[in-house]
């Protein structure tokens, strides 16, 4: 996902459903623990990866407590 545009990473992120949603920020979570494992083994060369994965994982909980709001709001 980190040569995709922005505009079409914020596409695929709202086509997926909840779960689907969860299990990509298990996924980048776990890169995120790796590039920081990498990077403090002094392994990493592009260090701006762990910036970009902390920023997907962002993407994904804001647009899962969008969900929930818009949830609540209905149910209102």
């Amino acid at each position: 996902m980190a040569e995709i545009k922005l505009k079409e990473v914020r596409e695929q992120l709202r086509a997926m459903s909840e779960e689907e949603l969860h299990n990509e920020i298990a996924v980048q979570r776990r890169s995120l623990y790796t590039l920081r494992r990498k990077n403090a083994m002094r392994q990493l060369e592009n260090t701006s990866s762990i910036r970009v994965a902390r920023k997907q994982i962002a993407r994904v909980l804001t647009l899962l407590k969008e969900r929930e709001i818009a949830a609540k709001g209905e149910t209102k």
